[in-house]
């Protein structure tokens, strides 16, 4: 499960970074606004960690930002800014939760886990693309009933373009959310949509894992082709 820490203090944020890795995350890092907000709206994650006193743009807009657009990651605010306007502010703007420095870690975290249970039970508990579905949880995936057996890196893939149904999903995009410690290199992704393709659509007769040039991959409903 990822999660983005958006935090300005270096020390703090390779803190957190030590101590949620260790807890079973996979933590990314910004230590700005802009570079934060990017971030979150490339990047597929269970919940955002923010600062409210950030270079370039501060929590507040990101939050705010972040609504407009429609993403509706949980974001937990986590500042020095303790007053209770700041925590209105900031949870009127969008925010899910808000702690105050200096913090428990302790309480961070069943925090963290508080949103993420509150996301979890909201949240489709499959993505149905079609006849292709894939339990998130369970990590299965099944074309017209049938399982198919994906490796984890695959179901990643599948996971981000069923996530995004009928839009266009970047290399650049797939490869950040399949592979967050080795987002170098496209080849990978071009070697599991080749799986990918084999596996879904080959096996099935079918064609909806498609190749849009000059971007990367669009997963859509090719029933009506049949």
């Amino acid at each position: 499960m990822r999660i983005l820490v958006v935090e300005d203090e270096v020390d703090l944020a390779h803190t957190l970074h030590t101590g949620l890795t260790s807890e079973g995350y996979s933590v990314d890092l910004a230590h700005d606004g802009r570079h934060g907000l990017w971030m979150a709206r490339t990047g597929e994650y269970a919940l955002v960690v923010l600062d409210l006193m950030l270079p370039g743009l501060n929590g507040y807009k990101v939050c705010a930002q972040l609504r407009r657009e429609g993403n509706a990651t949980p974001i937990l605010v986590l500042t020095a800014k303790d007053g209770e306007w700041d925590q209105a502010e900031a949870l009127d703007t969008g925010a899910d939760d808000y702690l105050a420095k200096p913090f428990s870690y302790t309480v961070l975290v069943a925090r963290l886990r508080a949103l993420v249970r509150r996301a979890a039970a909201v949240a489709p508990p499959v993505l149905a693309v079609g006849d292709l579905s894939l339990d998130v949880a369970g990590r299965v995936c099944r074309r017209a009933g049938t399982r198919v057996e994906l490796t984890p890196r695959e179901f990643a893939v599948l996971e981000l373009l069923a996530r995004r149904a009928g839009q266009a999903v970047s290399k650049s995009d797939l490869l950040y959310h399949a592979w967050p410690d080795e987002a170098e290199d496209p080849n990978l992704v071009e070697a599991r949509v080749s799986a990918l393709r084999k596996k879904v659509d080959a096996a099935f007769h079918r064609k909806s894992l498609q190749t849009v040039r000059g971007t990367g991959y669009r997963l859509v409903d090719d029933r009506e082709r049949d």
